[in-house]
């Protein structure tokens, strides 16, 4: 287990789990969290490349959406219950 604030992944890392996902990279982002507000991310977000977003969002945890569940064939981000039991169970 990691503590994503305190132990932020790298954007390597990210770049990996996004290609494991094969999702937008977005779907990293705490769009609900203050850190993103003060940042005025939503507004440049859409310009950035994945490799500088994940570049941006691994020099702070508090920008990354938790939890992230990592295997070798699947990354899931944020809880959605059904998606956890759907792989999990």
């Amino acid at each position: 287990m990691r503590h994503i604030v305190k132990e932020t992944p790298t954007r390597d890392e990210f770049l990996a789990w996004q290609k494991i996902a094969g999702v937008d990279k977005k779907k990293f982002v705490n769009t609900n969290g203050r850190k993103y507000q003060e940042t005025g991310l939503k507004d440049t977000i859409d310009a950035m490349s994945d490799a500088d977003l994940f570049e941006l969002i691994s020099s702070d945890g508090m920008l990354v959406k938790r939890p992230i569940l990592v295997a070798d064939s699947f990354v899931l981000i944020g809880f959605r219950q059904a998606d956890w039991e759907a792989r999990l169970l």
